[in-house]
């Protein structure tokens, strides 16, 4: 793979992570598939609602199981891995329900809290769901299975840093000691029926009972009351993944853009990880505009290039003004570029790779090998 490859280097894990539409789905697909041909067993799992991952790999679809890259695929790429490529996607609401199923204290707890109406809204909707899931599914992925390198392309998000702060978010809503106490009242009413509701309940409960409905109340009691004997096992799981994360063997790899705010949000990412004490194995610059142009030469004028343009056959005054803007235009925007990758690779640690903007998307598996070459 080139510079990232040395970055990556024993590495087990390497989480993809940025802001959203950096390019992450893709890189980590690269990523993946540049190991599985030089001989690994592979797994990149995603998040990506887009699902561009499958049909870059050649399958029809993804779940929240691992399925192999058939050879036929391969074949038809025109490649022949020495490995094995192996994709997932991540089912956020299947994952919350194998997390309550292993926490549960009881079958009977765990029916009640799958089956709760809140449940079911907060397990797919909650914001930091995604993410908290994510890190779920690595730990159990690096614990459970024998992969050479894992692959984690974490959600598209408008910041970075949610990927590392919502666990403790969610953490906070599930064992909130307030959230329990104003809503006692209604845990009682779920219990013994409305009337010691109404005579014992808090002003606060009865107040938001009036504009929620009593049931609504009740069910958000209800679940919390139930959670609350499977808090401590989410709370030592998060740590143990948070630990996880901190190991010598993982990697992140941390994908911008070249525009000032992608810049921006990959430097503050940068300085959150090594704050943290995580493992930066690479940064990578993706879609930068290639400089055309040697930096001490002028461009071409009109003239200049009607004049090449002539010599070619080909007598178009305006055409020769439309490729000259052209040109300038391009520069600029591959100068700027240059500028903020430069500031990026400044400012950061661990390997750096730049990937062009591409004439094409990368759709297949050929364009993920070709990617490859500049990682």
């Amino acid at each position: 793979m080139g510079a990232l490859s040395d970055g990556l280097a024993g590495k087990r894990i390497a989480v993809c992570v940025g802001s959203g539409g950096v390019g992450k789905t893709t890189v980590a697909a690269s990523i993946a598939l540049s190991r599985a041909l030089a001989g690994g067993k592979v797994l990149v799992c995603t998040i990506d609602p887009a699902r561009r991952l499958a049909s870059a790999i050649g399958l029809a679809s993804l779940g929240n199981v691992e399925t192999r890259v058939a050879p036929e695929a391969f074949e038809r790429a025109g490649l022949a891995p020495k490995g094995e490529l192996w994709a997932m996607m991540l089912d956020v609401k299947r994952t919350w329900d194998d997390l309550i199923a292993r926490h549960a204290p009881d079958a009977a707890s765990r029916d009640r809290i799958l089956q709760s109406r809140v449940y079911q809204q907060v397990s797919g909707a909650l914001a930091g769901s995604q993410e908290y899931m994510a890190m779920e599914k690595l730990y159990e992925l690096a614990n459970e299975r024998d992969y050479d390198l894992i692959v984690l392309d974490t959600p598209p998000t408008a910041h970075a840093l949610d990927f590392l702060e919502a666990p403790e978010r969610i953490l906070d809503f599930l064992g909130n000691d307030t959230a329990r106490i104003l809503l006692t009242p209604a845990i009682g009413a779920g219990r013994f029926g409305m009337r010691l509701f109404q005579l014992g309940g808090s002003y606060v409960a009865k107040t938001l009972a009036r504009f929620t409905g009593s049931d609504v109340l009740r069910d958000v009691s209800e679940f919390m009351d139930s959670f609350q004997g499977m808090y401590d096992g989410f709370k030592d799981r998060a740590a143990s993944v948070r630990e996880l994360l901190g190991q010598p063997d993982v990697g992140f790899v941390l994908v911008a853009g070249p525009s000032p705010l992608s810049v921006d949000e990959a430097l503050f990412f940068h300085d959150h990880l090594r704050a943290e004490s995580m493992p930066l194995a690479g940064v990578v610059a993706n879609r930068v505009t290639a400089d055309l142009w040697p930096r001490d030469a002028a461009l071409p004028t009109p003239g200049d290039l009607e004049a090449e343009l002539a010599a070619a056959g080909v007598r178009d005054l305006d055409l020769a003004g439309r490729m000259a803007r052209t040109l300038a235009d391009h520069q600029r925007l591959a100068r700027s570029d240059g500028r903020e990758v430069r500031r990026l690779f400044e400012a950061t640690s661990g390997a750096h790779a730049v990937v062009p903007r591409l004439e094409t998307d990368v759709h297949d598996l050929r364009g993920l090998s070709s990617m490859g070459s500049w990682l």
